[in-house]
């Protein structure tokens, strides 16, 4: 059922007899390209974690943001037990096969985490238990499962686990010969354990050896590919590649037709892969083809052909064949699907009768099924959905010889439904879709799809919900806008169960696809990116005037959220129109972008110099100085703001939120909330597992909804 909004109340205050922490204050100078910046809290960067001054701040944090959360607590157990409420407890995937086995995990009770298991039929026939995830995770407040790989045999399974929120992962082996039907039989584990790494494992077709990408512990950047041998000690692993270039992440990967070991170098405009045959493993890694700046592309295999997603002479990518002996020379490319200027290919799939190409057009997903053998060779056509705007993408399809192909789909309105598809007819199936407990009806919500001109002429695209029968387009409702922008990263329509909890209140739920993304193509986000970042701000503002202006947001009512680089979004939000918004939330968000870009020991940084720019170079350090959210904090008012993060982030630092919260308490001229949340055991991620996880989306909300002139219930 729906729930009113109570009688109005004044906004909530800082009590009297609270007192924020006020960090203390240590001069220091940084010069550059004949500027100088002082930053008095520069002291708070501590990489080992381990400062108890340091510490001791987070902790009066946590505990200050708690005192002045505690009227809240009642309404946060209230979202907490709604968001739950809704989650189905006892649930499964749908059985993929792979092999001669079918997978799929299921999750029970109030279990955190999904259990993994194999039949050798669809309907389950001879279950065995691979994994029991929550036996794994129990001795830990922190518990990430990685990557599962089983080997070609079937035969050995290996476990990448973080138990630190760091993204470095220990590998595991287990002898699949050895499990029972019950029980995670602790003497199926083989004596091979590979640390630090990335968490990721490609076998080869020997079924005795693997390859793994190691972690540098200081930079936490994949930079060496090893060979490990079962039953040999990790201290004897071969390097068989290193990396210097720093600017590059580095990945493994297997082609489709499993006679290749790929390393994958990507960096933010360019890409390098080496390639391996699978059959023989002691081998060399050589080139697939020369490297080329800002050349990127994605190569996969399928007997004796490369398919390439190339953007070379095709800004939006085009699809490319070519013979395996011919690869390393472009002019011997032949053309599948050509480039287009409105269209930009995302993706492909192979299968060995089809490709299923993925593209976006006009910010929308969709599906091209080709034919490339038999009777019906070139023949090309749609699958095909029924809501305008939704968000889907190719679900598990582990073998290449199907004839059938899995998607996942959601829009706003739909929860997430998992389809299979008969490749030759476009006939569906659907296999799944996803339960919402309670009076949850899709027929009471509506979703619309907008476009709104920004102050340069741009149309910039729009996805929003709201409960048809609490929502009137008078101005009267308050509005969240979602927002990221950066990395090329769409962030599409797709259902959110907890959102529920939001538009049951009279919410409108708004996705400002700012650019930044790839949403409207590769220039999309190539305009958002280095020194055009503005635009992305410039974007999201201009879409919340547009909405008050047209009804579909009270002016005084209006919120926005984001995260890591969208974090960096709200930063620079709040800095330029502090006015608009009433309350927002900032979750381990990216703020001292320019301090962070000069300093190469800081994990990540010098794979960032194609989004942001290299500050060493002085037009990119003037352009980030221009919006870095911590540089520009001024003597003003500012909105009501939620920061949170957490302290063993590997991708945005816990000090980067620590110093701007403690520079925004210096500067700031109003008496709204300033909170700041610090997860003393989570990372980049947040909590782990499925119910941790939604007391930080309750108190996102509670946060919110309590700062309403007239609170809801």
């Amino acid at each position: 059922m729906p729930t009113s909004l109570l009688s109005p109340s004044s906004e909530p205050k800082p009590k009297q007899n609270i007192t924020a922490p006020l960090a203390k204050k240590i001069p220091h100078t940084m010069a550059i390209h004949d500027h100088q910046r002082v930053d008095n809290y520069y002291w708070m960067r501590d990489d080992q974690r381990s400062d108890e001054v340091i510490l001791a701040h987070l902790k009066d944090e946590n505990s200050y943001a708690d005192a002045m959360l505690a009227e809240q607590k009642p309404l946060q157990e209230q979202l907490f037990e709604e968001l739950k409420a809704r989650i189905v407890k006892d649930d499964n995937t749908v059985p993929a096969k792979d092999g001669k086995y079918w997978y799929h995990s299921e999750i029970n009770g109030e279990q955190e985490y999904s259990n993994y298991f194999r039949t050798t039929s669809f309907a389950g026939d001879h279950k065995t238990l691979l994994l029991d995830v929550n036996a794994r995770a129990k001795d830990h407040e922190f518990y990430d499962l990685g990557d599962i790989s089983i080997s070609p045999n079937d035969q050995i399974m290996t476990i990448a686990e973080d138990t630190d929120s760091r993204r470095i992962y220990t590998i595991n082996f287990k002898d699949l010969n050895k499990l029972s039907n019950e029980t995670d039989a602790q003497d199926a584990y083989l004596t091979d354990v590979l640390l630090a790494t990335e968490g990721q494992i490609v076998w080869a077709n020997d079924n005795q050896t693997v390859f793994y990408v190691k972690k540098d512990l200081e930079t936490l950047l994949g930079t060496q590919v090893y060979r490990h041998k079962l039953g040999t000690p990790q201290a004897d692993d071969v390097l068989v590649y290193e990396e210097d270039d720093h600017s590059f992440y580095m990945s493994l990967d297997k082609s489709r037709d499993e006679s290749q070991i790929y390393i994958c170098l990507h960096a933010t405009e360019s890409t390098h892969t080496l390639t391996l045959s699978a059959d023989e493993p002691e081998g060399e890694f050589i080139e697939l083809l020369p490297y080329q700046e800002q050349h990127e592309y994605h190569a996969d295999k399928m007997g004796e052909h490369f398919y390439i997603v190339s953007n070379y002479q095709a800004k939006n990518f085009r699809l490319m064949k070519v013979a395996v002996d011919k690869v390393d020379d472009i002019s011997n490319w032949q053309e599948v699907i050509p480039h287009r200027k409105e269209v930009l290919l995302e993706g492909i799939e192979l299968f060995h009768n089809f490709i299923v190409v993925t593209e976006r057009e006009n910010g929308q997903i969709r599906f091209i099924v080709h034919t490339t053998r038999g009777k019906n060779s070139g023949h090309q056509y749609p699958l095909s959905f029924d809501d305008p705007c939704y968000f889907a993408c190719l679900g598990d399809n582990p073998e290449p010889n199907s004839t059938t192909a899995r998607l996942y789909y959601s829009s706003l309105t739909t929860p997430g439904s998992l389809f299979e598809f008969d490749l030759a007819t476009g006939e569906r199936t659907l296999l799944k879709q996803q339960k919402v407990l309670g009076d949850f009806n899709k027929e009471d919500y509506q979703s619309e799809r907008l476009f709104i001109t920004a102050r340069d002429g741009v149309e910039v695209p729009v996805s929003l919900v709201y409960r048809s029968d609490m929502f009137k387009k008078d101005g009267t409702n308050p509005l969240l806008q979602y927002g990221y922008g950066a990395y090329g990263i769409t962030i599409d329509p797709d259902f959110s169960s907890q959102t529920l909890s939001l538009l049951d209140r009279g919410f409108v739920y708004v996705i400002a696809h700012i650019r930044g993304s790839e949403m409207l193509g590769r220039e999309w986000y190539e305009t958002g990116k280095k020194e055009f970042k503005q635009n992305t701000f410039n974007d999201f503002i201009d879409v919340t005037k547009a909405l008050v202006a047209q009804g579909y947001g009270a002016k005084d009512k209006i919120f926005a959220s984001g995260g890591s680089a969208g974090g960096l979004l709200m930063g620079a939000v709040v800095n330029q129109a502090p006015e608009l918004y009433l309350g927002i939330g900032a979750h381990v968000p990216f703020l001292d972008v320019l301090t962070t870009m000069l300093d190469e020991t800081i994990p990540l940084t010098t794979n960032e110099y194609d989004e942001w720019g290299n500050p060493n170079e002085a037009k990119a350090y003037h352009s980030i100085l221009a919006y870095s959210p911590i540089d520009n904090i001024s003597a003003q008012h500012y909105p009501n703001i939620l920061v949170t993060t957490g302290l063993h982030d590997s991708q945005v630092q816990y000090f980067e939120p620590m110093k701007w919260v403690a520079k925004m308490r210096e500067l700031k001229t109003d008496d709204n909330l300033l909170l700041f949340k610090t997860d003393m055991e989570a990372g980049h991620g947040g909590a782990s597992g499925r119910f941790k996880s939604l007391r930080e989306k309750a108190l996102e909300m509670s946060f919110f909804i309590s700062l309403l002139p007239g609170k809801a219930s």
